[in-house]
């Protein structure tokens, strides 16, 4: 039976490693939405190399261009928020949702709307309003799978296992771009260093966000949301190797480890195949080959992401919403070389200390409205502190 899919954020890595499987075997899937942003070529190119119903960029000003380039497909062409958000309505039996950031919470949304099984590589979807997510995959009988490699390792490890059996579930990290810089040197990190990956093939913001540790955190953040394990059971460990993606330790003394390449593809064909198994062409690991797996603890100093990501948890209610603005808009002043890389944290540990106290903000009731108003007040606000320390 052919299956019905929708993959938003197509022209990203994750989109791309998505079409990479999916166009394996074409007879097997109808592609109904294709969405992307500024990169029109490669999007009109797999839409009709795919024969989507329509292709969507997130950008208004390139529709003509998406028009042009799709002319004489038969493919139809839209552009804007609302337009991507209309495109998740589509009936789907299976939608990617790989677009980067908060944006990528309404179409997901959108889409467990209509039913789908969602394949979540947006984070950021469960940090900022992890409990609308489960709340409206429930209403709708929709499915969440997860798609980042960790999530997808504690999910496979999860299985047949007893939640009270776990005793801790441990996420691993690469320790990104600068793990084995002299702490001293971070401060005068560029934007060239921090792009560039040691293990993963990643978009530039995750790349950097690896770097920072930002994305381990916002994935500690995730882990809690998507399993409800207690934030006291969920550890993280510096793995340079990125071969071990997850583990979980039982009551009994037994940890379970789950060993992959670092190949996106192997989580996205597990969701594309769930709940079933098939063949994903990835590198099968040559242990022997391979010789030893190293490990360490994260270094608070060099990554105070993580126990930022530790008071979020802690004060719960919209606090995810908050935290993931205000690290996007540092980020966002990051790249433009209006920020150094060591300031990011600042800025999101003074925005969280000024929006905690906030009671009507973060303990409003958990509504797209409301994780949007809060991302708007934190977005706002780490402007606001950056300027005043510019000014400063």
């Amino acid at each position: 039976m052919t299956r019905r899919i929708s993959i938003l954020g197509a022209t990203g890595s994750i989109g791309q490693s998505t079409i990479d499987l999916i166009a394996r075997t074409p007879d097997a899937y109808k592609v109904v939405a294709l969405t992307g942003s500024r990169n029109i070529a490669q999007l009109a190119e797999d839409a009709k190399r795919l024969n989507a119903e329509i292709a969507v960029t997130a950008q208004p000003d390139l529709l003509d261009d998406l028009r042009a380039a799709l002319q004489g497909s038969g493919v139809e062409a839209a552009a804007g928020q609302s337009a991507v958000i209309d495109a998740a309505s589509r009936p789907a039996d299976w939608v990617m949702s790989a677009i980067v950031g908060a944006a990528g919470l309404p179409p997901g949304l959108a889409a467990l709307e209509q039913g789908a099984t969602l394949a979540l590589a947006n984070k950021e979807s469960m940090v900022c309003a992890g409990a609308l997510m489960h709340a409206t995959a429930k209403r709708h009988d929709a499915t969440l799978l997860p798609v980042d490699s960790e999530h997808s390792g504690v999910f496979q490890l999860l299985a047949g296992q007893q939640i009270d059996a776990v005793e801790r579930v441990v996420i691993t990290a690469s320790g990104g771009a600068f793990r084995d810089w002299p702490l001293e040197e971070l401060a005068n990190a560029t934007l060239a260093q921090a792009s560039t990956h040691p293990t993963w093939n990643m978009g530039q913001r995750i790349t950097i966000d690896s770097a920072s540790m930002f994305n381990k955190a916002l994935e500690v953040i995730e882990t809690r949301e998507l399993f409800g394990i207690d934030p006291d059971k969920i550890d993280v460990l510096v793995h340079p190797q990125s071969l071990i993606h997850a583990m979980v330790g039982l009551v009994d003394g037994g940890l379970l480890a789950h060993l992959g390449a670092h190949d996106m593809r192997h989580a996205i064909g597990y969701a594309l195949h769930w709940p079933d198994r098939g063949a994903v062409p990835v590198e099968r690991l040559d242990l022997a080959k391979i010789g030893q797996l190293d490990f360490s603890a994260p270094d608070p100093a060099r990554y105070p992401a993580l126990s930022l990501a530790r008071a979020v948890m802690d004060r719960g209610g919209l606090a995810g919403a908050v935290f993931n603005a205000a690290k996007e808009t540092a980020l966002d002043h990051f790249i433009a070389g209006q920020l150094g890389f060591l300031e990011m944290a600042g800025v999101v540990e003074a925005v969280l200390g000024r929006s905690f106290g906030d009671n009507g903000l973060i303990d409003a009731p958990m509504s797209l409205e409301n994780v949007l108003a809060a991302d708007r007040h934190a977005r706002a606000l780490a402007k606001d502190i950056m300027t005043a320390e510019k000014a400063g």
